[in-house]
């Protein structure tokens, strides 16, 4: 199949300087995969943000294209079980990391990173949930897994305006959950009420009355589970008020990876910490979640109130500065 030169955000480091340009590329600057794809959309992530910075520790090597999620069209595959015009998402494994991203018009992968686009979905409404959102259906079935459901009480989650935190508020509500939001941002009240949330607190070390130095190793039990995308100082504050047997699916550590907790939480009151990790999640258990999200979201109107705007190559740069410095709200979507 002759393809004709196409656009790519390249990330390049020179003399200890990060340079950050639109670049023109032919497939055969492509790494090797089974699969061809037209990328449509891809969507910008924390990872993405700190691979357009110097010293963000995500790049392995240079020059690179970043982009750790896309959606798009086959153009050509190896693989029988995808073919040249069907819709397809690729999220995680080394995608935008250690292997040209979705920042780029062509990406070419190995097959077993594909997942069938949903029926209901098109591939910008993908990217508006995104690996963000992958990541917040792992963190609540992990959590039903080990045994949480509606009637248990409500269910807290933090960084409640990012990616993960505005997923996970949606499909909670979907599933029936009482929702608290924890958010640092009082103009975005309304904004996770409509998500879902019933109730929104500050966050977690304002919450704890005092910070960190006033956290107990036990706290008053609040919350049956909770959904953590922020990790640090207030983590510890949450296991130590999660009910009996309850359970927190911690996925980032924009809060810092030190967390300053006891035992105690774990062995008197039975908590389990669940790490979550999207990027190497089965393959074979992906698309079930990408059709429930589809199915919760789609339905509840909510992918366009996640995705706050939508941008092109040249505005990933900026967008990546206010997604480090905290300034956006939901999903960012690039299109291609």
């Amino acid at each position: 199949m002759e393809l004709g030169s196409f656009g790519a955000l390249m990330v390049n480091k020179e003399n200890d300087r990060l340079a950050i340009t639109l670049q023109e590329l032919q497939v055969e600057d492509l790494p090797a995969g089974e699969v061809l794809i037209r990328v449509h959309y891809s969507g910008l992530n924390y990872k993405d943000a700190l691979a357009c910075r110097l010293n963000g520790g995500i790049v392995r090597a240079y020059p690179h294209i970043p982009g750790i999620d896309l959606a798009g069209e086959v153009c050509a595959s190896a693989d029988a079980r995808f073919q040249p015009g069907q819709k397809v998402i690729v999220t995680g494994f080394g995608l935008g990391v250690s292997h040209f991203g979705g920042f780029s018009a062509m990406a070419r992968v190995p097959a077993d990173w594909v997942v069938p686009l949903p029926a209901d979905l098109e591939p910008r409404e993908a990217m508006a949930i995104g690996t963000a959102g992958l990541t917040a259906a792992i963190s609540i079935e992990r959590m039903e897994h080990n045994g949480l459901h509606p009637a248990q009480g409500p269910v807290l989650v933090t960084g409640a305006t990012g990616g993960v935190g505005s997923v996970a508020i949606a499909l909670l509500a979907a599933r029936g959950y009482e929702v608290v939001a924890s958010s640092g941002k009082a103009e975005e009240h309304e904004y996770l009420r409509a998500l879902g949330a019933r109730n929104i607190i500050g966050r977690l070390g304002a919450a704890a009355g005092g910070g960190e130095a006033a956290v107990k190793p036990l706290e008053k039990q609040q919350w049956a589970g909770a959904v953590d995308p922020v990790g640090g100082s207030g983590l510890a504050f949450l296991l130590a008020s999660i009910r009996y047997g309850g359970s927190v699916a911690v996925s980032g550590l924009t809060g810092g990876g030190a967390v300053p907790t006891t035992v105690h939480p774990f062995i008197l009151r039975g908590v389990n910490l669940l790490g979550i990790d999207s990027v190497q999640y089965p393959i074979e258990r992906r698309s079930a979640l990408w059709e429930q999200m589809a199915a919760d979201l789609k339905s509840a109107g909510q992918l366009e109130r996640i995705s706050s705007r939508t941008i092109r190559l040249q505005e990933v740069p900026q967008a990546a500065e206010e997604l480090l410095a905290g300034r956006v709200r939901g999903r960012i979507v690039v299109e291609l």
